[in-house]
């Protein structure tokens, strides 16, 4: 199978379009999100087409494990080939939005999907999957309506290899793998022991002898220079920053946290939690998480 062939799959899974046959853009995407995600991977070829064209920017992009239309003038046209051949695999899917998250502030939709991808022409190919879909949308130029410019498909290992080893040929595989990689972090966390306890001695300051203390600093410089790249700030100036801010950061989120609890019941009577057909709404900060119903 080609590597496409996996690819499509997961791009039907992630668009927003039409409630209700609604032919406007997208004016709530938390709302509109759902029926859309059904329309594409299980309406007809043509509401598919009308779908992308209405709610994809033209230079909208497509990323997926293993296929990537990149962004470019006209690059939606390759989107709208990603849906035809994941139509052409399998007329028929089953599939569920089991949440949707959406970030107001950087206008990014999160969506968490379980579906059943079968390709017809492959005998006894079934492949139940689980991804989070990203959705970066934008504000259509002629109005204040929402668009879809970009959208990357997650998998974790263990599900995205069943696209091309089905069976539980593939998970299983994985499930192997995982567990011999357990075991070695469980072996080499105990060999490296050592290391670790000399990593916080270094932490609090109180490492003994110029060997121990030369090989922190060794240690610590390679990292900052990768972290940063080479050529980087200096190392303690950037060090002093990085607590400056993370003090500053924890005592924002300790405000946060008490304003929240003061104010949670205004919160959600502005926000309409609990609103008819809305689903099981949650706040945090511009995040919006809703189950749907």
């Amino acid at each position: 199978m080609a590597p496409c062939v996996v690819h499509v799959k997961a791009a039907s899974i992630l668009f927003l379009a039409h409630s209700g046959g609604n032919k406007d853009i997208m004016d709530d995407p938390i709302q509109e999100i759902t029926p859309v995600v059904h329309l594409l991977t299980q309406g007809s070829p043509q509401e598919q087409e009308d779908t992308i064209n209405e709610y994809f920017t033209p230079d909208a992009s497509f990323t997926h494990p293993f296929c990537q239309t990149w962004s470019f003038n006209g690059s939606r046209k390759l989107i709208h080939s990603i849906f035809k051949w994941y139509k052409i695999m399998s007329p028929k899917i089953d599939l569920q939005v089991n949440s949707v998250a959406y970030d107001e502030a950087n206008l990014i939709l999160y969506l968490t999907i379980t579906q059943t991808f079968a390709i017809w022409f492959i005998p006894f190919h079934r492949s139940p999957v689980t991804l989070t879909t990203v959705l970066h949308l934008t504000r259509s130029p002629t109005s204040k309506k929402y668009l879809i410019k970009s959208q990357n498909d997650l998998y974790q290992v263990d599900q995205f290899v069943r696209f091309f080893l089905p069976w539980g040929i593939g998970s299983s595989l994985v499930t192997l793998w995982h567990a011999w990689a357990t075991f070695f972090c469980v072996v080499l966390a105990w060999i490296f022991a050592p290391f670790l306890r000399l990593e916080q001695a270094w932490a609090e300051r109180r490492t003994s002898g110029g060997a121990e203390t030369g090989l922190m600093k060794t240690v610590s410089r390679i990292e900052e220079e990768r972290m940063r790249g080479f050529g980087g700030r200096n190392g303690e100036a950037a060090r002093g920053e990085e607590i400056a801010a993370a003090e500053t950061l924890e005592d924002i989120a300790g405000r946060v946290r008490v304003s929240g609890r003061e104010t949670d019941a205004e919160v959600r009577k502005l926000m309409g939690f609990g609103s008819e057909g809305a689903g099981d709404k949650t706040q945090f900060g511009s995040m919006q998480v809703v189950r749907p119903n």
